[in-house]
C-alpha cells in the first residue's frame, strides 16, 4: 500500500536567536584563560529570574550569586545548582528577564544571550541589538568591581583566532512535516537548504583574518564559521560542526505539529541590514520548503568543500559544482534561489513571512550590487565588506603591516568590541555610514519590553506579576509557580506550548483582572 504524502501546514516563521559573546579579563593572566571569570561576572550583573529555584532559593537579581575579589576569581558554587546535579557546561546559571522575556546564561565560559521570540526579521534585528545593550550595561557594572588595571572585554564575533569557534544560532518555527522532509524524508530538501545557508555567507559573514581548523592559509575570508564545518548534518554544535543542525528540540511542549529548526551556520553580525537579510531570506526559503516548491538546480554537490571555497574568496569569483551539473558562484546560487522565490511570490505570496516584499527587495538589491562588485554600495550593509575596508585602510597606512601581522588580527577582533571607544564598528554606525534598517527606538523598546505578538509577552508579564520566591521554574514553554493557598504551598504550572499564542491581545485582560484584585497570591 503506497504511503500517502504528508501535507505541510503553513506556519508563521517565528524566529529566535542565541549568540555567544567573546569575553575575557584584560590585565589578568590565567593558565586556562579568563573566560570563566569574565562570563560569570557579566551574568551576575544582569537582573533575571533563575531558570530553576529548587535548590538555592530565588533572588530578584542575579548579582547575589557571586563576588569577585580580583585574585581568587569569581566565587560560584555551580555544582550546587539544580539540586546538586551535575551542571551542563553549555547552560549554566540561566536566567530569564522580566524586562523583555529574553534569557541569558553561560555557555562554555561565554556569556550567551537569547532573544525573545519574534515574528519579523526586522524585530529580530532590533531584539538582538537590544541584548547587546544589556550585555554592555553588564560590562560597565562588572568593570566597576574589578581591581585597577583589569577590565572585562566583550566581543561580538564567532572566533578568537586561536581555533576556538563559538556560536550565533537562529531558530525558526516550522511544521513537523517540513522538519521531517528536510532531515528525514527528502535529502534533496536538505541539500537545497544547506546550499542556501552556505551561499548566503556573501551577505551574512562578518569576515575574518586568516584561517583556522587546519584549513588552507588565506589572508582574509568572508565567514568566521566556514572553516569549522565538517559535515552536512548532525545534532552536535561544538565539534564536527554540521552545516544543517538536526537537533530536535521544539520548545513547544509536546506538540506533534510544530518543530524548531536550529540553525548554527551564520556569523554574528552587527550591521542591521545583514541581520534583516539573513533572517528574512531564511524565512522565505523555509516557506518555499514548506510549500514543497524548491529549485533543485540551486543545490551544491560538495557542501563542506563549498563552505571553504566560497569563504576563502572575498573576490566572489570562486565557483563550485552543482548537483545537476555545471558550476556556480555563491552569488549565482543565491540569484537562482531569489529568482525562484520571486516567482513563488508572484504566484502564491509569502503570507507567513512578515514584510516579505521588503526583504525580497533588500535581497535583490544586495545581490545586484555584489554581482556588479559594488562594494562601496554595500559597505554599510554587509559586515565582512565593512571590516575588509577598515583592514585595508590600516594596511595602506603602514608599510610594515601585512595580513599576517598581529596588528591585523587585533583589529579583526576589536571590530565587534562592545566598548564604543574601542570597537571599530560603532564609529561607522554613528557617522551614518552603516545603514539603519531598524530604529534606535525599536532597539531600546526591546531592552525594556517584550514583543507583543508572541508568547514572550506573557512570559515577561508572569515574571513581573509574581515575586521571585513564587517562581519555581522558568522555561520557554512553561513557568512553574509555588504559591500559598489556604495556608499551604501548592505548585501551579502555566503551559506556554503555543509560541504563537499568549500574545498581549489574548492575555492582557487576565493580568489586568488579577492586578485589580490586588491579590499577589492569586491562583494563575
Amino acid at each position: 500500500m503506497p504511503i500517502e504524502p504528508r501535507r505541510n501546514r503553513s506556519i508563521p516563521k517565528l524566529v529566535g536567536a542565541d549568540f555567544e559573546l567573546g569575553n575575557f579579563i584584560l590585565g589578568l593572566e590565567r593558565r586556562e584563560g579568563t573566560g570563566p571569570e569574565a562570563s560569570r561576572a557579566l551574568l551576575a550583573e544582569i537582573d533575571g529570574i533563575p531558570a530553576s529555584n529548587r535548590s538555592y532559593g530565588a533572588y530578584g537579581s542575579n548579582r547575589s550569586y557571586g563576588s569577585y575579589n580580583g585574585s581568587a576569581g569569581y566565587g560560584y558554587d555551580w555544582g550546587s545548582w539544580y539540586g546538586g546535579a551535575p551542571t551542563n557546561p553549555q547552560d549554566q546559571g540561566r536566567v530569564f528577564l522580566a524586562s523583555n522575556g529574553a534569557s541569558v546564561y553561560v555557555d562554555l565560559d561565554h556569556l550567551e544571550c537569547a532573544v525573545p521570540e519574534v515574528l519579523s526579521a526586522f524585530d529580530l534585528a532590533a531584539a538582538s541589538a537590544a541584548m547587546l545593550r544589556i550585555a554592555r550595561k553588564a560590562q560597565l557594572r562588572a568593570n566597576q568591581s574589578l581591581p585597577p588595571g583589569q577590565s572585562i572585554q566583550v566581543l561580538v564575533n564567532n572566533s578568537d583566532s586561536q581555533s576556538h569557534s563559538y556560536g550565533s544560532h537562529l531558530n525558526f518555527l516550522i511544521s513537523r512535516a517540513t522538519w521531517d522532509d528536510i532531515l528525514e524524508r527528502r535529502p534533496h530538501y536538505l541539500q537545497f537548504l544547506a546550499s542556501h545557508q552556505l551561499s548566503s555567507m556573501i551577505y551574512s559573514g562578518q569576515g575574518k583574518v586568516g584561517s583556522e581548523n587546519g584549513r588552507p592559509e588565506v589572508d582574509y575570508q568572508i565567514s568566521q564559521r566556514a572553516d569549522f564545518f565538517e559535515t552536512v548534518s548532525g545534532t552536535q554544535t561544538t565539534y564536527r560542526r554540521p552545516i544543517v543542525n538536526s537537533r530536535d528540540e521544539t520548545l513547544c511542549g509536546k506538540s506533534g505539529d510544530l518543530a524548531r529548526l536550529h540553525v548554527i551556520s551564520f556569523d554574528n553580525t552587527l550591521c542591521s541590514g545583514a541581520n534583516v537579510l539573513k533572517v528574512g531570506a531564511m524565512q522565505i526559503v523555509l516557506a518555499l520548503l514548506e510549500a514543497e516548491d524548491i529549485d533543485t538546480r540551486c543545490s551544491v554537490d560538495d557542501l563542506v568543500g563549498a563552505a571553504v571555497a566560497w569563504s576563502h574568496d572575498p573576490s566572489l569569483e570562486r565557483s563550485v559544482q552543482l548537483v545537476e551539473g555545471g558550476n556556480a558562484t555563491a552569488i549565482e546560487v543565491q540569484q537562482k534561489i531569489l529568482d525562484h522565490a520571486l516567482a513563488h511570490r508572484d504566484r502564491h505570496g509569502f503570507e507567513t513571512v512578515p514584510r516579505a516584499d521588503k526583504i525580497l527587495s533588500l535581497w535583490e538589491d544586495t545581490l545586484s550590487k555584489l554581482a556588479a562588485r559594488d562594494f562601496d554600495g554595500l559597505v554599510g550593509r554587509v559586515d565582512w565588506i565593512l571590516k575588509q575596508r577598515i583592514l585595508e585602510r590600516a594596511l595602506e597606512s603602514r608599510d610594515d603591516l601585512d595580513w599576517k601581522s598581529p596588528e591585523l588580527t587585533y583589529l579583526d577582533q576589536i571590530f565587534g568590541s562592545l566598548d564604543p571607544d574601542e570597537g571599530l564598528f560603532w564609529p561607522h554606525l554613528d557617522s551614518g555610514l552603516v545603514e539603519r534598517w531598524v530604529s534606535d527606538e525599536d532597539i531600546e523598546r526591546f531592552v525594556h519590553e517584550p514583543p507583543e505578538d508572541t508568547r514572550a509577552w506573557t512570559r515577561a508579564m508572569i515574571l513581573r506579576r509574581f515575586t521571585p520566591d513564587e517562581i519555581e521554574k522558568v522555561d520557554w514553554d512553561e513557568v512553574t509557580l509555588r504559591l500559598e493557598s489556604n495556608g499551604a504551598w501548592r505548585e501551579f504550572k502555566i503551559r506556554l506550548d503555543d509560541p504563537l499564542g499568549f500574545t498581549r491581545s489574548t492575555s492582557q485582560t487576565l493580568f489586568e483582572s488579577t492586578t485589580q484584585q490586588g491579590d499577589t497570591n492569586a491562583n494563575p
